[in-house]
């Protein structure tokens, strides 16, 4: 029951903090500039043309009605028309949320890739402190802090382009898949078997996913280990080592489930963080996702697509916070307590 209602508690501080965002992004969007700018200077545009254009938008109303008629619309699922000029007035719910799609499966992966490696290696590290399997894992990780994710995803592009190159010189393309390492985004990739799945899916994911694992990676192996080592110098962990009590079951049944909290909160953070600077790694390797349509929406002052790429992120971000509040209460009961 305690669990329940710790959960509802959550849910219900997430939801003003949203619209309390909601409201800040709208007002930074309608000073970003006027999308119909570029009408006033076409030719044989007339004055009640733009008006009713306008009008039509709703952007003849004063700031604060137009905000609250944008989240009604918004809440059921209208997210507007791209408004930009010499652009196709497309519904933007469906544009923003086919670029999430793509942007969230590569997030995924590389999180999901960088957070069990980060967690491994930061225990691994902490339980050897200063053997040489820690000043590997330190040394990694500093190599990888130092290196901008543009540079990364530049190196493995490159190559990959001279394996492939190599692969097809062995005669194996059509075996691996021609290239095996895409270098490009993916498109319509179709899972016919299990074969067809580890091919397509390594091929066009690994090289971003690893550009993007591996800065997170670094993050996450030095607070896990960080955190780790101080809950072994803890005074219960050293009550269990007094009472006799197996080194790995004082790591794993009294260190490790605290050690992780740290973590847990980095992850909710970073997450979101990846998901927005994902830009460049999706310029590096041609993916059509978030990063690439925030650009053109800015380019083109296309508010709509703004708001829903801004509101889509800021409901990730508070998602995130939430699961990791969720996650707090589970690791320490105390919190949902408290």
């Amino acid at each position: 029951m305690n669990l329940v209602l710790y959960v509802l508690r959550r849910v219900a501080i997430s939801i003003p903090i949203l619209l309390i965002g909601t409201f800040g992004v709208f007002l930074m969007v309608a000073g970003a500039g006027d999308p119909l700018a570029q009408l006033y200077s076409l030719p044989g545009v007339s004055p009640e043309a733009i008006a009713a254009t306008a009008s039509e938008l709703g952007l003849d109303k004063p700031l604060v009605p137009r905000y609250f008629d944008w989240l009604g619309s918004f809440l059921t699922g209208d997210w507007g028309i791209s408004i930009a000029q010499g652009s196709a007035r497309e519904e933007v719910f469906p544009k923003v949320i086919s670029a999430y799609e793509v942007t969230i499966k590569l997030v995924i992966g590389a999180e999901f890739v960088a957070i069990v490696l980060g967690v491994v290696v930061g225990v691994l590290a902490a339980v050897k402190q200063y053997s040489i399997v820690d000043y590997v894992a330190t040394t990694l990780a500093f190599l990888m802090f130092s290196m901008p994710i543009f540079c990364v995803a530049i190196v493995l592009k490159q190559y990959a382009i001279e394996l492939n190159a190599v692969v097809r010189d062995l005669g194996l393309s059509d075996w691996l898949g021609n290239p095996w390492l895409r270098t490009t985004s993916p498109e319509n990739l179709k899972f016919d078997g299990f074969g067809d799945f580890v091919v397509d899916y390594t091929g066009a994911f690994l090289l971003p996913t690893l550009s993007i694992a591996a800065i997170s990676f670094a993050a996450y192996s030095r607070f896990q280990r960080a955190s780790m080592l101080d809950t072994l110098n803890s005074d219960y962990v050293r009550t269990a080592r007094a009472k006799g009590l197996s080194s790995s079951r004082v790591v794993f049944r009294h260190a490790f489930r605290n050690a992780l909290i740290p973590v847990t909160t980095l992850f909710s953070l970073n997450f979101a963080l990846v998901l927005t600077g994902a830009i460049i790694t999706e310029r590096v390797f041609s993916w059509n996702g978030m990063g690439t349509l925030l650009v053109e929406a800015v380019n083109k002052n296309d508010p709509n697509v703004m708001m829903g790429w801004m509101v889509l992120v800021a409901t990730t971000v508070v998602a995130f916070n939430l699961i990791a509040d969720l996650l707090y209460g589970i690791l320490d009961p105390r919190i949902r307590v408290g």
